[in-house]
């Protein structure tokens, strides 16, 4: 659930995440805008259960996402969301 009074926002944009539109704003990171989405899973570990935000600053790599149009695993803390930025929590 995002803070709605008394806060101003970056401009709204969409991403992807495993083929759904999630709403977000710019300035915001790929994990802000999956939590307020109530997307709690970001990975699976190996034995396939559901990985969720942990650290939220980018040391523990438990918000892995896999960028889809790179193939890149980047930490969703860290990454700022794009427009259309297009994310798989799955591979």
């Amino acid at each position: 659930m995002r803070v709605e009074a008394n806060v101003e926002r970056g401009t709204a944009v969409t991403i992807i995440v495993d083929g759904a539109a999630v709403p977000a704003f710019a300035g915001e990171t790929v994990a802000t805008a999956m939590l307020a989405s109530e997307r709690l899973d970001f990975r699976a570990d190996t034995a396939g259960q559901p990985r969720g935000l942990y650290c939220n600053m980018g040391t523990c790599s438990e918000c892995l996402v896999t960028l889809v149009a790179s193939g890149r695993r980047v930490r969703a803390c860290l990454t700022e969301v794009q427009d259309g930025l297009e994310v798989a929590t799955r591979g």
